[in-house]
């Protein structure tokens, strides 16, 4: 596994994945029962942007930075970006929280986070990133393994990102696969899947397997910068949500418009549908 998310560190990705996290949260917080948060490729938590990987590539220009520097801001942006803001308390964009950092600090105290890293050197800086919190446990495993290993979880409300490395042909299938167990095991999950938006005809078939599979209801939301049948480099992102909470396609749809025109670069672009509607 060669894999360093360090060099995309904030990138226009970064942010879909990282906006949509920070609301799911919000909207899971907002009854008082706790909620477990499992985070499958959880990366090391905590980047700086200013470090050799992240400077080397200088995604994050045209990812947070164009975010830290606008104005007139949606409200749905201001909970992730409050996180950004407290680790940079000059002013200056240098340091970036991953899922594991954004999912700590925005949980509550009831709630539980178990993050997986599997980057034998990732995983030991995640566990040092994480010291200190009770509610934090970091297992450094394969991370397909954590349907089968954490669930079900003792809360009745679980959120489990799967936000794998894409390096072999066949991670799309074993999204689809870990969706499926996840909700073998806990059909009340919710269950978010960020995909590279890359190659349309592999898409397709992701997005039939996707419709296909044992999730109850699922929203797809798509962010491109480039055209998004360019498959020559990456043309945008996007999340599959088995069990959105209710109030994320509303806000959804009043933020990927916005974000589509703050961080396009040759065009920008949206798409928000149900892969599975929801029944009755």
């Amino acid at each position: 596994m060669n894999y360093r998310h360090a060099f995309h560190a904030g990138n226009h990705a970064d942010v879909l994945k990282h906006l949509v996290l920070t609301r799911l949260i919000a909207l899971l917080s907002r009854k008082d029962a706790p909620f477990a948060y499992l985070d499958s490729h959880a990366g090391v938590g905590l980047y700086d942007l200013h470090a050799d990987e992240a400077s080397r590539t200088g995604e994050y220009l045209e990812g947070i930075a164009r975010l830290w520097q606008a104005t007139q801001l949606p409200d749905a942006v201001e909970a992730y970006l409050e996180v950004v803001r407290a680790m940079n308390p000059d002013g200056v964009l240098r340091y970036y929280p991953g899922s594991p950092e954004l999912a700590r600090l925005l949980s509550r105290e009831q709630d539980r986070l178990q993050f997986n890293e599997k980057h034998p050197e990732d995983g030991f800086l995640l566990k040092d990133n994480m010291r200190g919190d009770r509610r934090v446990a970091v297992h450094r495993g394969e991370g397909w393994h954590v349907p089968r290993a954490l669930m079900p979880t003792r809360e009745k409300r679980v959120l489990l990102l799967i936000d794998p490395p894409f390096e072999q042909p066949d991670e799309l299938q074993r999204c689809v696969e870990a969706l499926n167990e996840a909700h073998g095991r806990m059909r009340q999950a919710i269950v978010a899947i960020w995909y590279p938006i890359k190659d349309i005809g592999q898409l397709e078939r992701f997005y039939r397997d996707l419709h296909n599979s044992a999730a109850p209801k699922m929203l797809r939301a798509e962010l491109y910068v480039h055209a998004p049948d360019d498959a020559g480099r990456l043309t945008g992102s996007g999340l599959a949500i088995s069990n959105p909470p209710w109030g994320l396609e509303d806000e959804l749809r009043q933020l990927l418009p916005w974000l589509a025109e703050a961080l396009g670069q040759s065009q920008g672009g949206w798409r928000l549908d149900w892969l599975i509607a929801e029944q009755g």
